[in-house]
C-alpha cells in the first residue's frame, strides 16, 4: 500500500492514462479525486474503478473551473497529497493548417491550465507532497505534425524542471512523465481516417526499439513510483516511459 490514506486528485482521469492510474492507486490505497470536462465521461468511470474514489466536473483550461475545484477539495479534505496533471489534448497537423484556434486551444488546456492548478494546488499541498505532470517524447522529438502540441509539452518539461527548485524549499517533489507511443483513446480523437491513424501508428511501432505500443497500465506504473517514497530522493526529472524512441 505504497500512497495509504493519501489523497491524491487526477486529472483527465476518466480514461487512458489518468483512468489507468487511478485505478492503480486505488489499489495503493490512495483516496482519490479525479476530473473531466464531461459529466457522463466521469460518471463512466467512476462506475468503471469503484472504491474509494470521487468525480469533479471541471475544465482544466478555464481558471474558474480550477478555483472552484481546489475550493471543495479544501472543504472536503482539507490537504492534498498527490496531483498527478494528466489533463490534455492533442492536434497534429501541418504547419500551414494550424490555426489561432487550434493553437490557443492546445497551450490553453497543456501548460495555461496546467500552470494554475499548481497555483491554485500549492496551498493545499503539504511537506513531501509529490506533483506529477504528463509530457511527452515529443518533447524531446521532433515528430512532423506536432509543432504546437510538442511546443506545450516542452513548455511542460521547462516548468517542471524550474518548480522543482522553488517548490523544493516547501517539501514538494514535482517530476514529470514523458509517455512515447501509448494505446491510448487519444488516436481516435485527432479526427484522421482510420486509415491515416493505422499508418501513423505502424510508423511508430517501426520506430520503437521495443517495436510495439505501450499500455496506459505500463505508464501508470511509472507514475506511481514517482508519487510514491519510492522516489524520495528524486526531483525534477522527465521519466520517459517510451519502448526507447527517444533515447535509442
Amino acid at each position: 500500500m505504497k500512497l495509504q490514506n493519501k489523497i491524491t486528485l487526477i486529472t483527465g482521469g476518466n480514461s487512458g492514462i489518468g483512468l489507468a492510474t487511478a485505478k492503480l492507486f486505488i489499489k495503493e490505497g490512495a483516496q482519490v479525486i479525479i476530473t473531466g470536462r464531461r459529466p457522463e465521461a466521469i460518471e463512466n468511470a467512476l462506475q468503471e474503478i469503484g472504491g474509494s474514489i470521487k468525480g469533479i466536473v471541471s475544465d482544466t483550461s478555464n481558471l474558474d473551473d480550477v478555483k472552484a475545484l481546489y475550493s471543495k477539495i479544501d472543504e472536503q479534505y482539507g490537504k492534498l497529497d498527490v496531483l498527478f496533471l494528466n489533463a490534455g489534448v492533442a492536434v497534429f497537423e501541418p504547419i500551414d493548417m494550424v490555426t489561432e484556434e487550434t493553437f490557443d486551444k492546445q497551450f490553453n488546456i497543456n501548460i495555461k491550465g496546467l500552470f494554475f492548478n499548481i497555483q491554485q494546488a500549492l496551498p493545499l499541498l503539504k511537506d513531501g507532497g509529490s506533483i506529477i505532470l504528463t509530457t511527452s517524447a515529443a518533447d524531446q522529438k521532433g515528430f512532423p505534425l506536432t509543432s504546437v502540441y510538442a511546443a506545450t509539452k516542452a513548455a511542460v518539461r521547462s516548468l517542471s524542471r524550474t518548480l522543482s527548485s522553488e517548490l523544493s524549499e516547501k517539501g514538494i517533489r514535482i517530476n514529470s512523465v514523458a509517455p512515447g507511443p501509448i494505446e491510448t483513446p487519444i488516436y481516435d480523437k485527432l479526427g484522421f481516417p482510420s486509415e491515416a491513424v493505422d499508418q501513423m501508428k505502424a510508423g511508430f511501432t517501426e520506430t520503437t526499439p521495443m517495436k510495439r505500443f505501450g499500455t496506459s497500465e505500463e505508464v501508470a506504473k511509472s507514475v506511481l513510483f514517482l508519487a510514491s517514497d519510492d522516489s524520495s530522493y528524486i526531483t525534477g526529472i522527465d521519466l520517459s516511459v517510451d519502448g526507447g524512441i527517444v533515447s535509442v
